[in-house]
């Protein structure tokens, strides 16, 4: 016997999707297999990669562990509703500046806690950034380019040119 389908009702990216799922659909399998927004990776399934991290109500989150039902009502941004229109998120840009994706396989996730962890306040330095930054893992090893393309979004956050 197959488990109940719930509906559920996401908004995301500013707009609302109403999906009949399973009851044990995560958000990540919800965004990826059913919203066909991809940009969001299934590393390792357990929330230790953070390949996953979307923003829910502002707050950074592993999609894959949050079932879909369970984000109903929430505000949920993903890495393709970061950028407004053709204007890139500060982060997004100095990823690109810094060279601070190899493989390209965590970037999403990377950027996604790096917005956050400006958001929250914990892009004072290198040193900080590292620390809030530990949950989302690189195996190409880009950490110093990933925590300097922080430490300038943060700066440019900080300080926005006049454009």
């Amino acid at each position: 016997m197959s488990p109940p389908a719930v509906e559920v009702t996401l908004q995301v990216n500013g707009t609302e999707h109403r999906l009949l799922l399973d009851s044990r659909t995560t958000l990540l399998d919800a965004l990826r297999e059913h919203l066909h927004l991809t940009g969001s990776k299934k590393g390792c399934g357990l929330g230790q990669c953070g390949a996953c991290t979307v923003l829910m109500d502002g707050k950074r989150i592993k999609s894959c562990l949050v079932l879909a039902a369970l984000a109903t009502g929430r505000q949920v941004i993903t890495i393709e509703g970061l950028a407004g229109g053709d204007r890139l998120h500060p982060l997004q840009a100095a990823f690109i500046e810094r060279d601070a994706f190899q493989c390209g396989y965590c970037t999403s996730g990377q950027i996604m806690a790096g917005v956050a962890c400006i958001a929250e306040g914990h892009a004072g330095s290198a040193r900080q950034i590292r620390e809030w930054m530990s949950g989302n893992l690189c195996r190409c090893a880009a950490y110093p380019q990933i925590t300097a393309a922080v430490l300038d979004a943060a700066a440019r956050i900080r300080k926005p040119s006049r454009t």
